[in-house]
């Protein structure tokens, strides 16, 4: 088992170098030490034992992660909780994983279990008190819910070994060191904020700073005040950056940036790095194999349009529908198998035998690996169009789309159709400063793809359905396909 290196109160002897940051509390490694101690014998006090669950239903701010270190204190499970669910929302995710304790930022009286208010939370560690025994690497330390984009959300069981992984591996394969910065801008109920943002620079002695909501002008305020040395974003945000870039912002602190929770189109990522001034990693991963199996590395060979290589320690295979092994070259599902793998799905054992398979995780994602072993995502199975029979991928109309100067994003999905059984009909959201119809572009595609790829429509939209996460919403968009469809 491997040793686990993020516990706080194991990293006193870096004193007060700083450790973590927001808008109004700025803690170094002792301070943030104390406070976790702190809040963990408040915790204790409250009922929170040795495989209990502390959910905490707060924005982003320092609070949270001491909560969330306060109960891995304990040998607790965390379970950070979206802070725009409604109360129906996250009393679905607080009733399911039975939390001892809920911190939260306002009463919430309707939960009908234990609150704590996040400004009652003690800052000041009582010296009588005895922690209890260290956490071990296979004690469960996050419970990740998934979006539920394709059903009931479900939590995701993530091992301490799991995270010690992953933060080590992000660690190197972006190489930090004590002098790294992170700026978390990402939601931390997600695992990629906590793995990229949190824990792998703590691993590294390093620093984050915590941003509230993302908006352009706070990003490059930020960046300019702050210093930090890199960042972590979706495509979306690199889409708004490179739209909306003031003119002589500082980005100088900046060594790098990774993208991930969704691919993004080539044309979008070299704008980026062009219009931004650095190297951005793309990669790739589930929250099931805990944010990150895949990466482009800052040193070495990166392939734009790939998702890079298994990131080491893991194992990456293309299968086809019967589980063999295909070559290289030819598409089919990613299969991942490693120490980033969950331990399942919260008391679905049914679910979690579906989706591990013989140490595989099955991803339903379709992808090709090359002769190098880079990964390049081809779509996501369910989202796949079978049209007349033949099937259709739309993330390859969506790269097409991306090729024409006017488009900043597009999505397709697929509509039911009586003749073809479905047909694609797309998306598009242009820059700011562009203008473009759907007539346009698909004459712009015409040129590009087979006309039985061609969406039967394309549609100028101000703005695209989103998960919490900031994932294109492709459900909602098939729904609003389907109501289309019916209403002429």
């Amino acid at each position: 088992m491997p040793v686990v290196g993020y516990y706080a109160w194991n990293l006193t002897g870096r004193g007060e170098r700083p450790c973590v940051r927001d808008d109004t509390t700025e803690l170094s490694y002792a301070q943030f030490a104390a406070r976790v101690d702190a809040a963990a014998a408040q915790f204790e006090r409250l009922g929170v034992t040795a495989g209990s669950v502390v959910a905490a239903w707060l924005p982003n701010r320092v609070e949270l992660l001491v909560a969330m270190m306060a109960a891995w204190r304990l040998r607790a499970t965390a379970t950070p909780v979206n802070p725009a669910f409604l109360l129906s929302e996250a009393k679905r995710q607080i009733d399911d994983c039975d939390a001892a304790l809920v911190v939260v930022d306002r009463p919430q009286p309707e939960l009908a279990r234990p609150t704590l208010a996040v400004d009652d939370l003690h800052v000041d560690p009582d010296p009588a008190w005895q922690p209890p025994a260290e956490p071990v690497p296979d004690d469960i330390a996050l419970l990740i819910y998934t979006s539920g984009s394709t059903g009931v959300p479900k939590g995701v069981e993530l091992t301490h070994a799991n995270l010690q992984y992953m933060g080590s591996a992000i660690g190197a394969n972006s190489d930090l060191s004590a002098a790294d910065h992170a700026l978390l801008i990402l939601p931390l109920f997600h695992v990629n904020a906590i793995a990229v943002s949190f824990l792998a620079p703590v691993l590294a002695g390093g620093q984050l700073s915590i941003t509230g909501s993302f908006s352009v002008s706070r990003f490059f305020d930020d960046v300019a005040r702050l210093r930090p040395t890199y960042f972590s974003a979706v495509p979306t945000i690199y889409a708004i950056l490179v739209s909306s870039m003031p003119p002589h912002a500082d980005l100088s602190s900046l060594r790098f940036a990774i993208c991930g929770a969704a691919p993004i189109s080539r044309e979008l990522l070299a704008k980026a790095q062009d219009v931004l001034g650095l190297p951005i990693l793309e990669g790739y991963g589930l929250t099931e194999g805990t944010c990150a199996s895949a990466c482009n590395p800052l040193h070495g060979q990166r392939k734009p349009g790939t998702v890079g290589p298994a990131l080491p320690g893991q194992r990456i295979a293309i299968v086809d529908d019967e589980g063999k092994p295909l070559p290289a070259g030819v598409p089919g599902e990613v299969v991942i198998a490693g120490p980033s793998i969950m331990r399942g799905y919260l008391n679905l054992p049914a679910a979690t035998a579906r989706t591990v398979r013989d140490g595989w995780l099955h991803t339903g994602d379709v992808g090709v690996l090359d002769d190098d072993g880079y990964l390049t995502l081809v779509d996501r199975i369910k989202d796949m169009i079978i049209g007349g029979g033949e099937n259709l991928y739309p993330k390859e109309i969506e790269n097409a789309l991306a090729q024409h100067c006017a488009v900043l994003e597009a999505a397709v999905v697929g509509r039911p159709d009586d003749v073809y059984g479905e047909v694609p009909v797309a998306y598009v959201v242009a820059y700011p400063d562009a203008t473009v119809t759907g007539e346009e572009l698909l004459d712009h595609l015409s040129s590009r793809l087979t006309r039985s790829k061609l969406p039967v429509s394309v549609t100028v939209v101000d703005d695209l359905p989103r998960n919490p996460v900031g994932k294109i919403d492709k459900p909602t968009l098939r729904i609003r396909a389907r109501s289309v469809a019916h209403s002429t």
